[in-house]
């Protein structure tokens, strides 16, 4: 039996003004949340390499949490868990922001830990025999070589989280899918619809993979 079906492209068209009301919030969730995931993935990931146990197991435990759980299941405990315990509703766009914020933040963690415990142990050293104090050394000799070693993960992360916000439509934030389901609801043209809402996720992760490969490039001629 032949399928009947024909790609509308004017209905795709037709949508597309639509859909981009739902591209700002897609991005601010994203970059948002990335920025704080960043400071939450620079503080626990130095943490866990910290001598002191008490310092150490508790961002281990952050780390394993937020990376042992699904996203979706984080997002939903947050939005209908938290206000249960502070008494208080959380708006959605701050619960997708914390979202994105501790679950990167656990994943950019372990892109710390890893990238500082790349360098060598001679360049500490170096530091040192300089006479430079171990926090001098640390953010003068280590940090730099390593910050470039974690830009390819930390621009992995950032597609992933972006990608991860297609799951916020869940809690009714008007996001890419979100505007697409409201959309369709009154079009009756889903393929169309998720089609375009493709495309615009793909454009967004092409141009951010770009510029982080200018980044890198940069980084290494400056290296």
């Amino acid at each position: 039996m032949e399928s009947q079906f024909q790609f509308d492209w004017q209905a795709a068209l037709d949508a597309v003004p639509f859909l981009l009301k739902g591209a700002p919030y897609t991005l601010m969730i994203s970059f948002g949340g990335l920025l704080v995931g960043f400071a939450l993935g620079i503080l626990f990931g130095l943490l866990s390499l910290n001598r002191r146990w008490y310092l150490r197991w508790p961002a281990t435990a952050y780390i394993e949490v937020f990376r042992g759980t699904p996203i979706l299941v984080q997002v939903l405990f947050i939005f209908y868990g938290l206000p249960d315990l502070i008494g208080a509703p959380i708006d959605p766009i701050t619960a997708a922001i914390a979202a994105i914020a501790f679950n990167s933040g656990a994943y950019i963690s372990e892109v710390v830990r890893g990238g500082v415990q790349s360098i060598a142990k001679g360049q500490r050293e170096a530091g040192l025999s300089l006479g430079l104090s171990r926090t001098q050394t640390f953010w003068t000799i280590i940090w730099p070589q390593a910050f470039r070693r974690m830009i390819p993960p930390l621009g992995n992360q950032a597609i992933v989280s972006i990608k991860d916000t297609s799951l916020f439509s869940v809690i009714g934030v008007g996001e890419l899918v979100r505007q697409g389901q409201v959309y369709i609801a009154n079009t009756f043209t889903a393929f169309e619809v998720y089609f375009v809402v493709a495309i615009m996720y793909l454009i967004i992760t092409l141009s951010l993979s770009f510029l982080l490969r200018l980044i890198e490039r940069r980084g290494m001629t400056a290296a």
